[in-house]
């Protein structure tokens, strides 16, 4: 479950990061943009870590299995 849990926070950053990158370009503020894009970027890191230890936990399984 921790899998789940790390791809909804990073899509939650994901959204946050491109209001905050929508709102900085539509005001001119560059940093509120740069804080956006940042924001973005680990969002995407935090859901790739939950593919990652969706994947291993499959993995564990199956192996799981086979041994059995």
């Amino acid at each position: 479950m921790a899998g789940f849990d790390d791809k909804m926070e990073g899509k939650g950053e994901q959204v946050s990061g491109k209001l905050k990158e929508m709102a900085g370009r539509t005001f001119n503020d560059e940093e509120l943009t740069a804080e956006g894009e940042a924001e973005q970027a680990k969002g995407h890191f935090h859901e790739g870590v939950g593919e990652v230890k969706e994947a291993a936990g499959d993995v564990k399984d199956k192996l799981k299995d086979m041994l059995n």
